[in-house]
């Protein structure tokens, strides 16, 4: 045993910043500017991006992509703010928010939609309750998505 730790010492845990909003005990992570990651993100809680996600991200809670932020593949989560870029689909259960000089290259599908001045959209917007389906993700893969109906009516034909 060394002699800088107890006998009864329990591993450390990471701290752990809910986001506004987001029950306790969800945690938070970070893609660090600078930093690319190749391949999905998959977590309970809230992912946010400051570097490149080069793949989807799926987020139980919030999706985050800040101003430098850049993710090349869709994403799913109840909240999505985007400051940044993503080129892909974006499936919101809740509210996404596209705020000043962000840029989104695919569609929405969500019931809540901000989109501040200097926003940039290109793509179909989908708003309403949720319908559960399937789609082909912008890569080709199947997933199984939200789209929405319209508030109060019935499916279009």
């Amino acid at each position: 045993m060394g002699m800088f730790t107890k006998k009864d010492a329990q591993p450390l845990k990471s701290p752990s910043v809910p986001a506004k909003g987001a029950p306790a005990g969800v945690g938070l992570s970070i893609v660090g500017s600078g930093m690319t990651v190749h391949g999905d993100l998959e977590t309970e809680g809230v992912v946010k991006v400051e570097g490149t996600v080069d793949g989807h991200v799926s987020a139980r809670t919030q999706v985050l992509v800040a101003k430098e932020g850049l993710v090349r593949g869709d994403i799913d989560t109840t909240e999505a703010i985007i400051g940044g870029t993503v080129h892909g689909a974006i499936r919101a259960r809740e509210r996404v928010e596209v705020q000043s000089g962000a840029a989104v290259h695919g569609d929405i599908a969500t019931r809540r939609i901000l989109v501040a001045e200097g926003g940039n959209l290109n793509g179909q917007i989908r708003m309403g309750e949720i319908a559960a389906t399937q789609e082909t993700r912008s890569d080709g893969s199947k997933a199984a998505i939200t789209y929405l109906e319209p508030a109060g009516g019935s499916r279009p034909a």
